[in-house]
C-alpha cells in the first residue's frame, strides 16, 4: 500500500517566517518560496456529563496534566467526527461508557491554552461503565459526594454546576463561561 501526502498537511517546500499574509491582519507563518500560510487554529474539546439515576460518573485521570484528579469524560475531537460523537469516542475510550446524549449543555471559551470546550448532557446508556486507558478509575457520584477539590479543571466544576441548575429542564440556551 503507498502512503498519499494528507491534503492537510503544510506544503514540504515551505520555509517558514512570521509575517501578515495579503488581505489578512494577524501574523502568521508564511512559506517565503510559495505563500502558503499556515494557520494555527484553536484546539476543539468535546465531552458530556453523564448521568445514571441521579448520579454522575467522573473519571480519575491517568495521563498528564492533572494526572490522578477526577474529570467529566472529554477529549479532542478528531477529524470527520461531529461533536456528539466525538464525545460519546470520549466517553467510551476514558469510561467504556456507551452514552445518549441529551443536548448540548455549554460552550466554554479559554483563550489561554486555545481551547473551546463544547459540553453535552447525557445518560448512560445501560449503566455499565469502567476504567479505559485513560483513566485509573470511574465512579458514579451523588452530587454530595463530588470530590469538588479533586477536581481537573475549572470547566468541569462550571459544567457540574450548570448540569445541576437544569436537571429536568429541557428549556435552556447552551451555557458559556461563568462570569
Amino acid at each position: 500500500m503507498s502512503e498519499k501526502p494528507s491534503p492537510l498537511a503544510p506544503k514540504t517546500c515551505c520555509e517558514f517566517v512570521r509575517r501578515v499574509p495579503q488581505g489578512d491582519n494577524l501574523e502568521r507563518d508564511v512559506c517565503a518560496r510559495c505563500g502558503h500560510v499556515h494557520y494555527v487554529n484553536p484546539k476543539i474539546v468535546v465531552g458530556a456529563v453523564c448521568s445514571w439515576h441521579g448520579r454522575i460518573l467522573l473519571c480519575r485521570r491517568a495521563i498528564e496534566p492533572r494526572h490522578g484528579f477526577w474529570t467529566i469524560p472529554a477529549g479532542y475531537m478528531e477529524e470527520r467526527e461531529t461533536p456528539a460523537e466525538g464525545a460519546a469516542r470520549e466517553a467510551w475510550e476514558e469510561a467504556t461508557a456507551k452514552i445518549a446524549i441529551d443536548r448540548l449543555l455549554a460552550v466554554y471559551s479559554v483563550p489561554r491554552i486555545s481551547q473551546v470546550q463544547l459540553i453535552f448532557r447525557a445518560a448512560l446508556a445501560g449503566g455499565a461503565f469502567a476504567p479505559g486507558a485513560e483513566s485509573l478509575e470511574t465512579k458514579l457520584f451523588a452530587w454530595e459526594e463530588i470530590p469538588w477539590d479533586e477536581l481537573a479543571f475549572p470547566s468541569v466544576h462550571w459544567a457540574l454546576t450548570h448540569h445541576r441548575g437544569v436537571e429536568g429542564r429541557d428549556d435552556f440556551p447552551p451555557f458559556d463561561n461563568p462570569r
